[in-house]
């Protein structure tokens, strides 16, 4: 469920009162509306997210109240080019992906965007600010610039600079994301398109074991992304006419780079439908059979949009996600070992509720789940399930909703205290990057990975070696979810970059030292297949 952002209390389109004591908010998915009641009142972290996005916000709700109205605006000089929305999104030990996006200077498209300008891109970089003496290119046209830095030095700093037709690509505005937009170090910050920087880890210790996408939020079905209805300034983004329904671009693309990427697994931490509609599930069953078997394969678990939905006929409270996407030990969860390494899938919704309320496991689900752990604490263990077990740091307030229940969440990080080969815990639901390590179990990383089906639309790659793990997110690059990202970005009023991307690179791109070696490799490996970018 996408966490409910910078909701704001309209009064009369004039007065704004922030944070808002709570709000009944209507989400629309699969083209029905259905109700979620959402306490928005925010924690400490809450109100300084708030209090630092207040100016920002105020301009985008003006901005966004705008759309819709502002016609399409050609300017005088239909040559002229912007290179906006410059982001480094992947960093490992040899390997950098960049993106930007190119508009034409003083355009409008009446969304208070640049419309595209196809054209095209390269990345100067270099170990000096002032020697920028390597290239990158993308080999074609585009508006969607996506360039991949290979061959790099693993604890190397490195500068570059994107450009297109001669003008630097500048990064995503606001100042919360600028600077962690575009690299790891400050160089750069408040210039005009750098040089910026970053500099690449060291590579996990150990030969490399097994490589399993991470991922959650395709949301077959949805029609309109961020849509919050009575908040008329949340007004949500939808796929252009004549063009495909954006979840499934997102899925296929998901499927066709995770593959391309070398991943042995998948594993898809629910809100797999929009509404737990059976022909969504279907679908999602049919895109996700692209990447191999469910159940040796890929492994999914269930979302609170995937809740069983009243049926008509003699099965008033069928299970649709239970049809395509089985689970083993229990009704939706299930334990399987993969050569030594040992999955954990939840299932965080299983409960009656609207979906809008805190995640939770029923009692004989929650026994489980530490019973598997005492079986073999020291086992390389990794658990996924949909709501996290906490949200901390978010640029919007926080609610119950956004996680899981809180008794529950200390209960398992109790069990993983005690349980030190549980190394990874991964979550979707908040549709953001965020890394976190809590004191009751500082040998476990909590990934959240964002959505498939939306900006900035893509996974995150766990690489597991003898001595350690990287982790590692990736846009997914085809030409149409390139096309798809860029315009789903408008979602909160605009401000969504600000939350998704990640705060700071190391929120989507991590390494952690810690023997692993009891895990072996998988009999027969997809071969890596570098496809040209379409």
């Amino acid at each position: 469920m996408r966490p409910e952002h910078a909701v704001v209390e309209n009064r009369a389109r004039r007065r704004f009162k922030w944070p808002p004591p709570a709000a009944l908010l209507r989400f629309t998915t699969s083209g029905h509306e259905s109700d979620m009641y959402c306490c928005l009142s925010a924690p400490h972290g809450g109100l300084r997210s708030a209090a630092l996005l207040a100016p920002a916000l105020l301009r985008a709700l003006h901005a966004a109240a705008r759309r819709g109205t502002t016609q399409i605006r050609h300017p005088r000089d239909p040559d002229a080019v912007s290179a906006v929305n410059l982001e480094l999104v992947t960093l490992t030990e040899d390997l950098a992906v960049i993106t930007w996006y190119t508009g034409v200077t003083g355009s409008d498209d009446g969304f208070g965007n640049l419309i595209p300008a196809v054209t095209e891109g390269e990345v100067v970089y270099g170990t000096h600010p002032a020697r920028l003496d390597r290239t990158a290119s993308e080999g074609r046209r585009t508006a969607h610039h996506y360039v991949e830095l290979t061959d790099l030095e693993p604890g190397q700093t490195y500068y570059y600079q994107a450009r297109s037709r001669g003008s630097a690509a500048t990064p995503t505005p606001l100042h919360l994301v600028k600077g962690n937009a575009v690299g790891t170090s400050l160089h750069g910050v408040g210039s005009r398109g750098g040089p910026y920087s970053f500099t690449t880890p060291q590579p996990p210790p150990g030969r490399h074991l097994r490589t399993i996408a991470l991922c959650n939020d395709l949301h077959l079905g949805e029609t309109t992304a961020g849509l919050v209805a009575g908040v008329p300034l949340m007004r949500g983004v939808s796929q252009r006419l004549g063009l495909a329904p954006y979840p499934e671009i997102m899925g296929r693309a998901l499927v066709d780079e995770a593959r391309r990427r070398g991943a042995d697994h998948l594993l898809a931490a629910g809100d797999i439908s929009a509404g737990g509609a059976p022909r969504d599930l279907a679908e999602a069953r049919q895109i996700l059979d692209g990447f191999g078997t469910h159940g040796q394969d890929y492994f999914v678990v269930r979302g609170n949009h995937d809740r069983p939905r009243p049926k008509s006929g003699h099965d008033p409270f069928g299970d649709s996600f239970l049809d395509e996407f089985p689970g083993g030990d229990g009704p939706a969860y299930f334990a399987r070992d993969l050569g030594g390494l040992r999955i954990v899938g939840l299932d965080t919704y299983e409960k009656r509720g609207n979906g809008s309320d805190s995640g939770g496991l029923s009692p004989d689900q929650l026994a489980w789940f530490r019973a598997r752990l005492r079986e073999n604490r020291d086992q390389p263990t990794m658990v996924f399930g949909h709501h996290p077990l906490t949200v901390r740091n978010s640029l919007f307030p926080v609610m119950s909703g956004q996680r899981l229940n809180r008794r529950q969440a200390r209960a398992i990080l109790d069990a993983y205290s005690v349980a030190p080969g549980v190394f990874l815990h991964h979550a979707g639901h908040t549709h953001r990057n965020k890394r976190t390590v809590l004191p009751q179990a500082r040998h476990v990383t909590l990934q959240e990975v964002s959505a498939v089906k939306d900006y900035p639309g893509g996974f995150c790659l766990l690489r597991i070696h003898a001595g350690g793990y990287a982790l590692n997110y990736y846009k997914t690059s085809s030409g149409p979810a390139r096309e798809w990202s860029e315009r789903s970005r408008r979602v909160a009023a605009g401000l969504w970059p600000q939350h998704a991307l990640g705060r700071s690179v190391c929120d989507r791109n991590s390494v952690t030292t810690r023997d692993l070696s009891g895990i072996t490799p998988p009999a027969s490996r997809t071969p890596l297949v570098h496809r040209p970018l379409r």
